[in-house]
Order: C-alpha cells, then sequence, then structure tokens
C-alpha cells in the first residue's frame, strides 16, 4: 500500500498505517482509548494536560502495555512541569507531543533534538507559519466545524490555505467523520484527518453512556459556539446549562471560576505558585484580563463535570457539529476501517486508483 494515495506523508511521519489521528482531547482520550487508535492503525493521542505527571508516566505504561504501535500525548506548554513532562515523553519515546497552543521554540527544539515529533493544533494560515519556523513537524488544522476551542474560519477555507502556507503535512480537524472526509481532505492538500467527537463516540470511549446517548440525539443544528465558559470562543451542544451561562453576569461567571481554578489545581497536582504562574504567561501571550484568566479554568472542570461523572445539569458537551450526523456506537478499529474502506470506494467512484 506504500504506493496508495491513502498512504501519505503523516503515514510516514509517524509511522503509522493510516492517516487518522484521535485528537487529545481532555478527560476523554485515556491509555484505552489512545492505545486502540493505534493499534487500529491510526495515530492515538493521550490527553495528559489534565493528568499529574505521576497519572501521565502510569497512563503512559498502559498504553504501552495495549500496543507496540506509535502514539502521541496532548500537552499545555504553558503547565509548570512541562519540562519534567516533556522529559517523561522523551525518556519513554513516545512518538509525538501535541499541543492545543503554540509550544514555544524552546520546547520544539528540545523535542526535536530528542526525535520526538511535535504537532500543533492551528486555526489560521498565520500560525501554522509561525510555528512552521520554528520546526514543527505537523499541524492539525481545524475549522469552524470543530469542537470544543474553535477558530472563525470554517475547515473547507482553513485546509487549502493553510496547505498552501507550509510545507510540513497538514491534517484537517473539524467536521471529519467518514471516508469521503478523508478523500476531501486529501483533495485540499491535507495528509489525513483528525477526528475527536467520532473518537469520543466509541466503545473504549470513557464517557459515560449517558453523555454518549445524549451526543447521538444531537442534531445538525443542536451546537453553538459560546464564549460565556472561559472567554474563548468554544463549540458545545446547546444545553439549558449553556443557555444560563449565556444569561449570566460578569460578576458569577468570576467567582465560578476562581472556584474551578481551585479545583483543577487540586486534581492536577500544582502549586498556588505554578497555577499563578501560569496565569500570568497566559494574560502576557494572550492579552487577557484577569478575570478572563480565571475564567480559564472553567473549561476542564466543566468538561470534567459531563465526560467523567455524568453530569450534564453542571457541565458542558464540547463537540464537534459532526455529532449531528453520527448515529451509533462502533469500536474503535470499526471506525478506522470504516473511513478508510469509504476513502477507498470513493477514489474508485472518482476514477482514482486508491
Amino acid at each position: 500500500m506504500s504506493g496508495s494515495a491513502l498512504h501519505t506523508r503523516a503515514c510516514e511521519l509517524f509511522g503509522v498505517r493510516y492517516p487518522i489521528v484521535q485528537t487529545g482531547m481532555g478527560w476523554v482520550a485515556d491509555s484505552r482509548l489512545t492505545a486502540a487508535t493505534s493499534e487500529a492503525g491510526g495515530l492515538g493521542i493521550l490527553a495528559a494536560a489534565t493528568l499529574t505527571l505521576d497519572e501521565l508516566e502510569r497512563e503512559v505504561a498502559a498504553i504501552k502495555e495495549r500496543t507496540a504501535q506509535p502514539f502521541g500525548v496532548n500537552l499545555r506548554a504553558d503547565q509548570g512541569d512541562v519540562d519534567a513532562r516533556v522529559a517523561l515523553l522523551i525518556r519513554e519515546g513516545v512518538c509525538v507531543a501535541s499541543f492545543a497552543q503554540a509550544p514555544g521554540q524552546k520546547v520544539v527544539a528540545r523535542l526535536k533534538e530528542a526525535g520526538v515529533l511535535t504537532m500543533p493544533t492551528i486555526g489560521a494560515r498565520r500560525h501554522a507559519e509561525k510555528v512552521s519556523a520554528w520546526g514543527v513537524d505537523a499541524v492539525i488544522a481545524q475549522g469552524h466545524e470543530g469542537g470544543g476551542h474553535t477558530g472563525p474560519v470554517p475547515t473547507s477555507l482553513l485546509l487549502p490555505d493553510v496547505c498552501d502556507a507550509v510545507s510540513i503535512p497538514v491534517l484537517g480537524a473539524g467536521g471529519f467523520s467518514s471516508g469521503r472526509g478523508l478523500v476531501a481532505a486529501l483533495a485540499y492538500g491535507a495528509s489525513g484527518i483528525a477526528m475527536g467527537t467520532r473518537f469520543l463516540l466509541t466503545r473504549e470511549s470513557p464517557v459515560p453512556d449517558a453523555i454518549k446517548q445524549r451526543y447521538l440525539a444531537t442534531p445538525l443544528t443542536g451546537t453553538l459556539v459560546t464564549t460565556a465558559i472561559d472567554g474563548y470562543p468554544q463549540r458545545v451542544i446547546r444545553t439549558p446549562r449553556i443557555d444560563a451561562l449565556e444569561r449570566g453576569g460578569p460578576l458569577g461567571k468570576l467567582w465560578r471560576a476562581v472556584m474551578n481554578a481551585l479545583r483543577f489545581r487540586g486534581l492536577t497536582g500544582e502549586s498556588m505558585g505554578s497555577l499563578m504562574r501560569e496565569g500570568l504567561a497566559m494574560k502576557r501571550s494572550s492579552k487577557l484580563t484577569w478575570s478572563q484568566v480565571a475564567m480559564a479554568a472553567n473549561a476542564p472542570m466543566m468538561t470534567r463535570a459531563t465526560m467523567v461523572e455524568g453530569r450534564e445539569d453542571v457541565g458542558i458537551l464540547p463537540t464537534g457539529q459532526v455529532a449531528g450526523v453520527i448515529e451509533e456506537l462502533p469500536t474503535v478499529a470499526e471506525v478506522i476501517e470504516s473511513v478508510m474502506a469509504e476513502a477507498r470506494q470513493t477514489l474508485e467512484r472518482l476514477g482514482g486508483a486508491p
């Protein structure tokens, strides 16, 4: 299959069979889901931003027990112990370090020197150009259709723009769940696709069954992008909780944010000093107010309420619009097999050679 249109630069770069990446969704992409994706031929990515350093070490070990295939770990470059996390990835021979935000030149250089690939997620051409100049190995370009924090440009416009701007492999994200989508991404110039919601809605996903059913019941028009959670645009399923947040006043939002920041500190084991340093770095890099910095803890804690505790009444449901076309809960292997089979059929229909 080395000469196939479906064996892309991303396959070669990551050492995987298929050009499919499972994104590092907080509280969702655990060792089981990550290992299942890699074992099935894609690239699984462990969500580490919500883990303590000890938990991260245990989850990496658990993945290695389940599969010998390459996998990645998603990091937050602004965490106080990021150097220790980077050292762990290097020591354990992790294939890819992914980042939801720009990782910084020093982090990229250290990982690159150790042979760990870096792959940030970006939402604009200029961001892709910036991190490419730093030496990252690939980028995920997520369009407006994507779940969680997302940008204003639709995938159909962002993806070809980014592919034209950089020479490194680009993975398309936002709106993908099928083989037809994979072929479309390749036509735009991408080297594959990255999917979050599609992998969240699998049997291996740790999300409570009742929450999965809530996702399956969501129509294409059932999501919205809101800044009421943490000050950043974030796509979620519209619920009474979201409507209440949209109507809430600034003092209530700030109080909830401070409480969630303290809860997040307790769960991740970060010191108050570390939390304050991260907040200061975030304030400087993003030009946020202190109230917006405090609000930044809302997203992970309100996501945890649903994804771990099953509490839709107090939590949020981050999702891509693609939830509106997903109707079943297959295994991870079935998802990947289905995507690849449909991609081959699509290329045959178009007269290509899969």
